[in-house]
């Protein structure tokens, strides 16, 4: 499931909605199928990593069900946070910018 998830949030980075995001997003994905990677942002384009990037600016953690959830709009990421299920650590600002990629 998370290969899966990654190649649905690739396609929603739409440049109109990234344009002006400079940072490094770190994403822990846990469960069965858990995974880590980051997008760095440079100017709005995103590029996508394996691991863990430790000059990151926002980490995001998240089982992988609900990361899928989110991404499908099924889960809103707000809700999420609110309810502990996605936790935050890091450039608020950057979170704020993430849900409007998502939304």
């Amino acid at each position: 499931m998370p290969q899966e998830a990654i190649k649905e949030l690739e396609k929603k980075l739409d440049p109109q909605k990234t344009s002006g995001i400079n940072g490094i997003y770190q994403f822990d994905l846990t469960g069965d199928k858990g995974i880590q990677f980051f997008i760095s942002f440079a100017n709005g384009k995103g590029t996508f990593g394996e691991g863990i990037n430790e000059g990151a600016n926002i980490t995001l953690t998240v089982s992988d069900e609900n990361f899928a959830k989110i991404l499908e709009g099924k889960l809103n990421p707000n809700l999420a946070f609110m309810t502990g299920k996605l936790k935050i650590k890091g450039d608020m600002q950057l979170a704020l910018k993430l849900q409007a990629i998502l939304g």
